[in-house]
């Protein structure tokens, strides 16, 4: 039988048929276990782990076929407890295949300690901008006379005089003593000083 025959016989079609047929049922197979291969259609939503501590949110990742890694510990933030995780991704509510890792990131045990910046002679608007990148705050103001105005002459904290290079805790707040820009500034004379003008009277009256 020549080809151009055998390409038009019944024998032809039913051959092509019966691969057609076999090429199908391959595919829907291959497609049924990629789905079962893949979990398709069983997906799980992610918790919110927020101010959980790492063991409890291990334990109910655990439950639900999900895995946790710990990425970084984060500046210590006051609305979190103490090492409780802060941020994780997947995000809460978002739906995951079993077996994905939700990374976290936890909170610190408490706040770091910072360098008390040099902000004598200092303008006001200046200082403040320092305080704040240092992750400190601004405490309470007190204007003294001084020639030139809205300029730091004094750093306290809780009535106590800082310097540059003290040690304070990051968000403590920092007092400061400007110059009212009115006249000179006078430092406070103890109990033990006599005053100038006392002394000058006292020797005119001998």
């Amino acid at each position: 039988m020549s080809w151009k025959k055998f390409l038009t016989s019944f024998t032809f079609f039913k051959h092509l048929a019966l691969a057609l047929i076999i090429i199908i049922v391959f595919v829907v197979l291959v497609m049924q276990w990629l789905g079962y291969a893949t979990n398709h259609g069983e997906e799980i939503p992610v918790p919110n782990l927020g101010k959980m501590s790492v063991e409890k949110a291990e334990e109910k990742l655990n439950d639900i076929d999900l895995e946790i890694h710990l990425l970084d510990t984060v500046d210590f933030r006051a609305d979190f407890p103490p090492y409780s995780i802060v941020e994780q991704d997947p995000l809460p509510g978002v739906t995951v295949k079993d077996g994905r890792k939700v990374y976290v990131k936890v909170n610190s045990g408490g706040y770091s300690q910072v360098t008390v910046p040099d902000l004598i002679q200092k303008t006001y608007r200046q200082s403040l901008s320092t305080l704040r990148a240092l992750g400190l705050d601004e405490g309470n103001i007190k204007y003294v006379p001084y020639m030139a105005k809205d300029v730091v002459l004094e750093m306290k904290q809780n009535g106590k005089p800082l310097k540059a290079g003290d040690k304070v805790l990051k968000a403590s707040k920092i007092d400061l003593v400007l110059g009212d820009g009115k006249t000179g500034y006078v430092e406070e004379t103890t109990t033990d000083s006599i005053p100038v003008k006392e002394q000058t009277t006292n020797s005119n009256a001998e």
